[in-house]
């Protein structure tokens, strides 16, 4: 059974762990589970330490209630559209470089795979921040909602970097220009989303595949992604430079010579390396 950490249950986000896998949900479902500056100073802190702790080979983020994220809460005094005498470093700007590029950042070189549950409506920063993740797997009521161009905004969270990539740059533009919502099975359909699934099988169905990958070579699955994203900025000679460096290092490692010997054993290899 998941064990929980020791944080109250009303906290902004929960932590538990079962196994090699850890799970964070976000954790304010009467406000949609909107960001604010004490949750993403939260969930930095979180990635943080499961990206410190050996033990945790796999990370699951979703929400409670009936949304994953709608966003960042307008309601934070971290949203003011101006500056003030007293607070000169409250605004849009100053939110994005203390929080959500941080959080981009470190979603993006953690160095074991992270997986998005995204339970309901996924808008705005909310969205850009699952669709970080390694595999999104969505329930079929859920949706992802480009909310920016409504309140006079552009996609944030790497948004602008990860949709035109996901999915094209004139879907990108369709997606966030328009502000539209787009319903799960769509996103799966367009390439947005790795899978949709009926809502009753998504807690199920993402913690299989995040066991699954805790069982894997993490350190592989982590340079993979490394060597994709970098690859996206790369012509194809320096991509293939790039892995022939990574597979240098990944087999002289541990996990290699176990997967190696275990397929000439015909066992199931056991994987150490992080």
């Amino acid at each position: 059974m998941p064990q929980s950490a020791a944080v109250p249950s009303d906290a902004p986000l929960l932590i538990t762990q079962d196994g090699a896998v850890q799970t964070l949900t976000l954790n304010r479902p009467s406000a949609l589970n909107a960001f604010t500056a004490e949750l993403l100073t939260l969930l930095r802190e979180a990635l943080d330490a499961a990206a410190a702790d050996a033990s945790v080979r796999a990370v699951v983020i979703t929400g409670a209630g009936r949304a994953f994220c709608a966003g960042q809460d307008l309601n934070d005094p971290m949203t003011r559209p101006h500056p003030t005498p007293e607070a000169p470093d409250q605004h849009f700007g100053a939110l994005l470089d203390k929080h959500y590029q941080p959080l981009a950042l470190r979603l993006s070189s953690m160095p074991v795979p992270v997986l998005c549950a995204v339970n309901g409506v996924a808008a705005g920063a909310g969205a850009n921040f699952a669709l970080g993740c390694d595999l999104v797997v969505a329930a079929q009521s859920a949706s992802f909602i480009q909310a920016f161009s409504k309140i006079g905004l552009l996609p944030d969270c790497g948004g602008t970097w990860l949709l035109p990539r996901l999915v094209g740059r004139a879907r990108a533009l369709q997606l966030a220009l328009l502000g539209d919502k787009l319903g799960a099975a769509d996103a799966q359909q367009i390439g947005l989303i790795a899978q949709c699934v009926p809502d009753a099988e998504l807690a199920a169905t993402v913690q299989a595949l995040a066991q699954k990958l805790a069982a894997m070579p993490t350190r592989a699955l982590a340079q993979t992604r490394r060597a994709f994203d970098r690859a996206l900025q790369l012509d194809f000679e320096d991509a293939m430079r790039i892995e022939c460096q990574a597979q240098t290092e990944l087999g002289r490692s541990f996990d290699f010579q176990e997967g190696v010997s275990a397929f000439l054993q015909k066992r199931k290899p056991v994987f150490q390396d992080r």
